[in-house]
C-alpha cells in the first residue's frame, strides 16, 4: 500500500461548531469563491459561519452587463459588422459572417473571464462554472455567439436554483440542441446523442447504481423528437410534424414506465416533462449531482464512509427539497465535513482557480471599466493562459467536460503535468517579474503593495509568515521559511535588521533608489519563489 495515501475525513454533516477563524474562513471562501482577496477576508473577519454563508449563497445579481463590440473587423461586404456600434453589446444582433461569429465567441470569453476576476462575494461564479463543466458544450461547435452567450445566462441565472428545472431548460436549450444534435432528432431519423448524455453525464451518471439501458437511451431519443432552433429569433420550438406519436417503453430501472405517444403542438413539452419525472424519480440522479458538487468543493475521493457519511444524507436533502441546488451547498459548506483538517489544501488547482486566485488575492489593478478595449485585452491574456494550461473556458475537451472531475483515478492530478507545470510557473513569474502590458496598461502584482497590506513588513519573519498564511492552505516548514529569509531577504546574512533596516530606509527615504531597488528586488522574489512551491498549486 502506498503510505503516502491519505484517506477523506470520516466526518458527517453535522454542522461544524468549531472556531471560525481567519483559517477556516480563508478555507470557505477559497473553495466557493476564486481565491480569497484581503478585501474579502477582511471584509467577512468577524461574522459568523452562518452569515458569511447567507452571503456567499445569495448573490447581488444573477444578471452582468452582456459582452460588448470590442474588437474591430474587416468582413466581407456581405455581412459586414456595422449594425453595433464599438462599446455597445452584440448579443442581440445577427449576423452569419464566421468571421464575426469568431470574433464574438471570442469576445464572450473575455467578458466571462472579466466577471470571474471581479465577482461578487458570492459562490456565483464557481457554480456557474460547475454547471459549464456539468452541461458541457463547446462554442466552436456551436458557432453561433448569440447561442453560445444565452446558454452561459441559462447556467447563470439557474446556478443556485433548481436542478430540474435548469435540465429542462438545458434540453431545449439552442445551443444545446445544435451541440448534440436535437435540432436534426426526428421520427424518421431519431438522433440518440442528446438522450444518452441525459441519462449518462446530466441527470443518473455512469456508477454501479445506474443500470439505465440502450433501449432507454432510445426510447429518450424518440421522446425527444421534433425541436428545433429558429435562427431568426435564436429561440427553439417545436415542430409536431417531426416528432414521434408512438408509445415509448422504459426499463425496469425506471419502474417500467411507459410514455404515451401524443400528437400536436403541446406533444413535445408534455412528453418531456414525462421523462424528466420519470428521471426524477430515479434515487440516483441526487447521489450523482451530490457526487459532482463534493468532487467540485471538498475532494475527489468518494470512499465507502463518504458516501454514507456525506454522499447519502445529502442526496436525501436533495430530493426532500425537490432538487433545490442551495439547501445542498448550505448542507455540505456549513460541515464539520467541509471544514475537517484533511479536507483542507486537498484540491490542486485549476486553471481558472489559479489564475483568477492569483488577479484576486494580489488585488491586481485593471483599468477602469470605461477603458473596455484595455480590459477586454487583459482579459483576454488571462484566458490565453488558462487555455494553455488545458482549461479553455467555453471550450472544454467534449460533452464529458474537464477530465480533472471525473477521469479515475487521477482526479485533480491530471492539471498538473510536464507541460502544464512549468506554464503554471512561467504565468506567475510573468505576473510579478514583468507584468502584460495592452495600449499602454499594464498589469502587474505590485510585491511593495502587497507588503504594505501586512502587520509589520520590516519584520522578515512577519512578513514571510503572513505571505505563507494568504497564499497557502498548507504552510511550509519553520526551517523552509528561515532558509527562505536568509536567502532571499537577508542575502544570506544572519541578523534580521539587514531586512528591517533596508525596509525601514526605504519607507522614510524612497528617494534612496538603489536601496529602494533591493528591497523591491527582494520582495519580489520572495513572492515568485513562493508562487513556484508546490503548495501554491492547492486549494
Amino acid at each position: 500500500m502506498d503510505n503516502s495515501y491519505t484517506p477523506p475525513p470520516l466526518t458527517g454533516l453535522t454542522p461544524f461548531t468549531g472556531s471560525f477563524t481567519q483559517v477556516e474562513l480563508q478555507h470557505l471562501l477559497k473553495r466557493t469563491m476564486f481565491g480569497a482577496s484581503k478585501e474579502d477576508l477582511t471584509y467577512f473577519s468577524g461574522k459568523t459561519l452562518t452569515a458569511v454563508l447567507a452571503e456567499l449563497l445569495n448573490p447581488i445579481s444573477f444578471t452582468p452587463a452582456p459582452p460588448i463590440k470590442e474588437y474591430t473587423t474587416s468582413t466581407t461586404a456581405s455581412a459586414p459588422d456595422t449594425a453595433i456600434a464599438l462599446g455597445s453589446t452584440w448579443v442581440g444582433d445577427l449576423n452569419n459572417d464566421g468571421t464575426v461569429q469568431s470574433q464574438r465567441r471570442a469576445s464572450f470569453k473575455k467578458w466571462w473571464m472579466g466577471l470571474m476576476i471581479n465577482q461578487d462575494r458570492s459562490i456565483l461564479e464557481k457554480m456557474t462554472l460547475f454547471w459549464h463543466n456539468h452541461y458541457a458544450t463547446e462554442s466552436n461547435d456551436i458557432s453561433n455567439a448569440q447561442y453560445v452567450y444565452r446558454h452561459h445566462q441559462l447556467l447563470r441565472t439557474n446556478a443556485l436554483g433548481n436542478f430540474k428545472t435548469l435540465t429542462r431548460a438545458i434540453t431545449l436549450d439552442s445551443a444545446m440542441l445544435v451541440y448534440l444534435n436535437g435540432q436534426l432528432n426526428t421520427r424518421t431519423a431519431p438522433d440518440e446523442n442528446y438522450g444518452r448524455e441525459l441519462q449518462e453525464l446530466f441527470c443518473c451518471g455512469k456508477g454501479p447504481d445506474s443500470l439505465y439501458t440502450e433501449p432507454d437511451v432510445k426510447a429518450a431519443a424518440r421522446v425527444l423528437t421534433g425541436w428545433r432552433n429558429n435562427n431568426t429569433t435564436m429561440t427553439s420550438y417545436f415542430d409536431a410534424t417531426r416528432h414521434d406519436t408512438t408509445p415509448k417503453a422504459f426499463s425496469s430501472f425506471y419502474n417500467n414506465t411507459v410514455i404515451a405517444g401524443r400528437t400536436g403542438a403541446t406533444a413535445g413539452d408534455l412528453e418531456l416533462d414525462d421523462m424528466l419525472n420519470m428521471i426524477f424519480n430515479v434515487q440516483e440522479v441526487a447521489k450523482y449531482i451530490c457526487r459532482r458538487i463534493y468532487r467540485w468543493f471538498v475532494y475527489y475521493d468518494i470512499d465507502a464512509s463518504v458516501e454514507t457519511n456525506i454522499i447519502t444524507p445529502l442526496a436525501n436533502i436533495f430530493r426532500s427539497n425537490n432538487y433545490e441546488i442551495k439547501p445542498v451547498l448550505q448542507a455540505l459548506l456549513q460541515s464539520e465535513h467541509f471544514f475537517d483538517t484533511l479536507s483542507r489544501g486537498c484540491q490542486i488547482k485549476s486553471p481558472v482557480d489559479l489564475v483568477v486566485g492569483m488577479c484576486r488575492e494580489f488585488s491586481i489593478q485593471f483599468p477602469p471599466s470605461t477603458d473596455y478595449v484595455t480590459n477586454y485585452a487583459h482579459w483576454n491574456y488571462m484566458v490565453t493562459w488558462v487555455s494553455n494550461m488545458q482549461q479553455n473556458i467555453g471550450d472544454p475537451p467534449d460533452v464529458s467536460g474537464w477530465k480533472a472531475y471525473y477521469q479515475e483515478p487521477q482526479f485533480y492530478q491530471i492539471w498538473i503535468n510536464s507541460d502544464t507545470l512549468p506554464k503554471r510557473n512561467q504565468f506567475t513569474d510573468t505576473m510579478i517579474v514583468s507584468g502584460y502590458s495592452f495600449g499602454g496598461k499594464r498589469i502587474q502584482i505590485d510585491g511593495i503593495a502587497v507588503a504594505r497590506t501586512l502587520s509589520n513588513p520590516a519584520d522578515p519573519n512577519v512578513l514571510i509568515n503572513e505571505l505563507t498564511a494568504h497564499l497557502f492552505r498548507l504552510d511550509i516548514s519553520d526551517a523552509s521559511k528561515a532558509q527562505l529569509k536568509r536567502d532571499i531577504l537577508l542575502s544570506g546574512q544572519s541578523s534580521d535588521h539587514y531586512w528591517t533596516d533596508a525596509w525601514n530606509l526605504f519607507i522614510s527615504t524612497p528617494s534612496n533608489t538603489a536601496n529602494a531597488t533591493t528591497v523591491r528586488n527582494k520582495v519580489r522574489d520572495l513572492i515568485k519563489y513562493l508562487m513556484n512551491l508546490a503548495e501554491y498549486q492547492l486549494a
